[in-house]
């Protein structure tokens, strides 16, 4: 009995460490976000003092979500400490966090629409308004149904539908996101901005088709796995392959700029992906993502 119970333990060490340090990547990282975003409030028109402001007090949500991520994961990884109820609990107040840093993203993709009136208007609808508007509707909907779904009452199906629903929007979300800031790079600097230049053609091939292709894998994942009542159910092995392209993702395009600078010059892209991007930390992911897909069920 004792053999078998040290065999289940380092079992799970792994993801349990992989969660801590991406619940802390998180925090840390949103930490940094928070102030920072908060001094560079812009004053030159209502609208930019209007989405900044409110693009702040999503992000203290955010960083208040993080921060209850990191002590959940704590207690995890030490193996004591909280209950299933305060566990519940506690992951209900993260999705909540998240939920309203989402949604304080709606006056920026209002923004978008209002200023859509001529061809460069225009290109800021699509860079900013349409991925903006769809974020803030989107992510908080899920989020808001896996809410009441992880309700102490509530069988483990809907909480299982949802959270996979989730997934799969958020990796759909950032598909948007960061294929419309390509493109608008493009845009700007020509197609000899890809033709040119083989790093950036790569960054936009796993950017518009890659995760697009990650997000129908992940929709595909979820209708099969829906009517699951335990996470034990699951097939965790794809599920790590999900979890771990996504932050494969941002590792790689975040590693290409480190060793190779900004390959053609700076331009659009690299203000998005690195300045503005408040998704970067997810290159933590395959931390949990690597121990998924060696993870042996006991």
């Amino acid at each position: 009995m004792v053999k078998r119970k040290m065999n289940v333990n380092s079992n799970k060490g792994p993801l349990k460490i992989g969660i801590f340090l991406v619940a802390l990547t998180w925090f840390l990282f949103t930490l940094y976000q928070f102030p920072k975003a908060a001094i560079n409030i812009g004053q030159l028109s209502d609208w930019m003092f209007l989405t900044d402001t409110v693009g702040v007090i999503g992000l203290s949500f955010r960083t208040v979500a993080s921060f209850f991520a990191v002590i959940t994961a704590l207690f995890f990884l030490l193996g004591k400490g909280l209950s299933k109820t305060e566990t519940i609990m506690s992951v209900r107040w993260i999705i909540l966090g998240e939920a309203v840093f989402f949604f304080s993203l709606l006056p920026s993709g209002a923004w978008g629409f209002v200023r859509g009136q001529n061809l460069d208007y225009i290109w800021f609808l699509i860079e900013t308004g349409i991925p903006c508007l769809v974020a803030s509707i989107v992510i908080p909907v899920v989020l808001i149904k896996l809410f009441f779904e992880l309700g102490s009452n509530k069988s483990g199906k809907g909480a299982i539908k949802w959270a996979l629903i989730s997934l799969t929007a958020y990796i759909f979300v950032f598909w948007l996101d960061n294929t419309v800031n390509w493109l608008y790079a493009v845009n700007i600097k020509g197609i000899e901005y890809l033709t040119n230049y083989p790093l950036n053609l790569l960054s936009f091939v796993l950017t518009t088709v890659g995760l697009l292709a990650l997000t129908m894998y992940a929709a595909y994942f979820s209708k099969k796995s829906f009517g699951k009542s335990r996470i034990a159910e699951l097939n965790l092995k794809r599920l790590g392959v999900i979890v771990t392209a996504l932050g494969l993702y941002f590792l790689v395009i975040y590693m290409m700029w480190i060793f190779f600078g900004s390959v053609g010059g700076w331009g659009a892209w690299y203000q998005w992906f690195l300045g503005h991007n408040m998704h970067i930390w997810l290159m933590s992911l395959p931390l949990v993502g690597v121990p998924l897909l060696f993870y042996k069920k006991k």
